[in-house]
C-alpha cells in the first residue's frame, strides 16, 4: 500500500510540474501549494495534493496549474525556501501555510496572496485569508439555533487549558447575550466535580430525599404514588441554565457530556450544543447523551468528498484537505471573475460563495462559513 501512495504521488507532482511546461500566457493561473511533504506532518501534505488533483479534475480547466513545494514541519527555513521557489514561478496567490504560526513569515511576502485553511483568526491578514471553519462562524450559528429553540440562559464550557484565554477574548468580542463561561479542569477526576457543583448537585439530591420522606409514612394511594415517581428521581428541581455549549472534542468533549448526565441534567429542559465536529461517529457511543446538537459544513458534500476521495485513493483524507478543495475553487472563481489576483481585496465579494463544504461570505474584510446545525442521534447525524 505503501508503494502505491509512492507511486500516486510521484505521478501527481509530474503531473503538476509538467503543467508548467504548457503556454507561458495571461490565461494561465498558477496557484503554489505550501504542504508538509516531509516530517511529522508528511501525511497531511500527500494528502493535501490528492485533494487538489481531485479539485483539478472537478475544474478541468488546463489553464489551471498547481506549483507544490515542501513547507516541512515546524521548519521556518523551509518554508521560507518553498515561498521563494514558488515565486520564482511567477505565482503570486498560494494555498497555505496550514499553521497560523507561520503567518509572521508569510507575512513578509506582501506582493503575495495566501489562502489558509486554519480557523484561528476569520479576520483578512494584510495578505492572508483563511477560510477555516472559525470559532466565530460556529458561534454564529449555534447562537441563532439556541435563539429559534428559545433558551436564554446558555453557559459556555470551555477547557482550562492553553487555549482558554484566547477563546474566551474571541466570545467576549461576540457579544453575546445571556450566556456565562464556566471553565472546567480537562481530568475527568476533577471534572464530575466541578459540574456538581455549576449544576447545585448536591443541593438536587437533598430535595429529593426531603421530598420522599414527605411520603414514606404515608399509606394512601396517592402518596404511595408520589413516593413511587420520586424513587424514579435521582434528583429534584431543575439547574439554573437551559442550554449548553461545550468548546471541546473527542474525549474530552464525551467526559463533560458524562458528567452532565451524571449530575442528572434534564435533556428534555437543557439543549446540548458543541461545536468542532466532522461527523465523528464514535460519538454515537457516547450513549448517555440522547441528543447532541453542532453546527457544521455540508455533510452531503463532506460525505461525497470522502467517498470519492477513498474510491480513488484507498485512503481516508483529513478533514482539512476539503478545505483545500474549496480554496482553489475559490481562487479559480475569483480569477474567472476579475480577470486576474492582484491583492486580498478582490475576494471581498457581495453576497455568498457556495464551495464543497457549505457557503462562504466575505464581508468587511471577514471570512464567515455559512453552517448548517446538524443532530447526532440514533446512530445518524440528520440536518435541524
Amino acid at each position: 500500500m505503501k508503494n502505491k501512495f509512492i507511486t500516486i504521488i510521484a505521478y501527481i507532482l509530474i503531473f503538476f510540474n509538467s503543467n508548467l511546461q504548457g503556454n507561458e500566457n495571461n490565461n494561465i493561473l498558477k496557484v503554489g501549494l505550501l504542504a508538509p511533504l516531509s516530517g511529522e506532518y508528511k501525511e497531511l501534505g500527500d494528502s493535501l495534493l490528492y485533494s487538489l488533483q481531485l479539485a483539478l479534475d472537478e475544474i478541468n480547466d488546463k489553464n489551471v496549474q498547481i506549483i507544490p513545494r515542501d513547507s516541512g514541519s515546524n521548519d521556518k527555513k523551509k518554508l521560507i525556501k518553498a515561498i521563494q521557489e514558488i515565486r520564482s514561478q511567477g505565482v503570486n496567490i498560494v494555498i497555505g501555510p496550514i499553521n497560523n504560526e507561520d503567518f509572521d513569515e508569510v507575512k513578509k511576502f506582501n506582493d503575495m496572496i495566501f489562502i489558509s485553511p486554519s480557523n484561528i483568526n476569520p479576520e483578512f491578514q494584510n495578505n492572508i485569508i483563511s477560510i477555516g471553519v472559525s470559532l466565530e462562524s460556529q458561534m454564529f450559528a449555534l447562537m441563532k439555533f439556541i435563539k429559534i429553540q428559545k433558551k436564554n440562559k446558555t453557559v459556555i464550557f470551555i477547557p482550562k487549558n492553553q487555549y482558554a484565554n484566547f477563546i474566551e477574548k474571541k466570545l467576549n468580542k461576540l457579544d453575546l447575550k445571556n450566556y456565562k463561561i464556566f471553565k472546567y479542569n480537562p481530568d475527568p477526576k476533577v471534572l464530575t466535580g466541578e459540574i456538581e457543583i455549576l449544576t447545585n448537585y448536591s443541593q438536587r439530591k437533598r430535595n429529593l430525599e426531603n421530598r420522599k420522606k414527605m411520603f414514606e409514612d404515608k399509606e394512601d394511594e396517592q402518596s404511595k404514588r408520589q413516593l413511587e415517581k420520586l424513587e424514579q428521581k435521582y434528583t429534584l428541581g431543575d439547574v439554573n441554565f437551559d442550554s449548553v455549549i461545550i468548546i471541546d472534542f473527542g474525549n474530552s468533549l464525551k467526559s463533560v457530556l458524562t458528567s452532565l448526565v451524571f449530575t442528572d441534567v434534564d435533556q428534555e429542559k437543557v439543549l446540548f450544543t458543541t461545536i468542532n465536529q466532522w461527523f465523528d461517529e464514535s460519538i454515537f457511543y457516547e450513549n448517555t447523551v440522547r441528543s447532541l446538537y453542532y453546527p457544521s459544513v455540508n455533510y452531503k458534500e463532506f460525505k461525497k468528498y470522502k467517498d470519492n476521495y477513498f474510491k480513488i485513493f484507498n485512503n481516508f483524507p483529513s478533514e482539512i484537505t476539503i478545505l483545500a478543495y474549496d480554496a482553489i475553487g475559490l481562487i479559480y472563481y475569483a480569477w474567472k471573475k476579475k480577470g486576474k489576483i492582484n491583492s486580498v481585496n478582490d475576494f471581498s465579494f457581495k453576497g455568498k460563495i457556495k464551495g464543497k463544504i457549505g457557503t462562504f461570505s466575505f464581508n468587511n474584510k471577514k471570512t464567515i462559513q455559512n453552517l448548517s446545525i446538524y443532530k447526532a442521534a440514533n446512530n445518524r447525524f440528520t440536518k435541524f
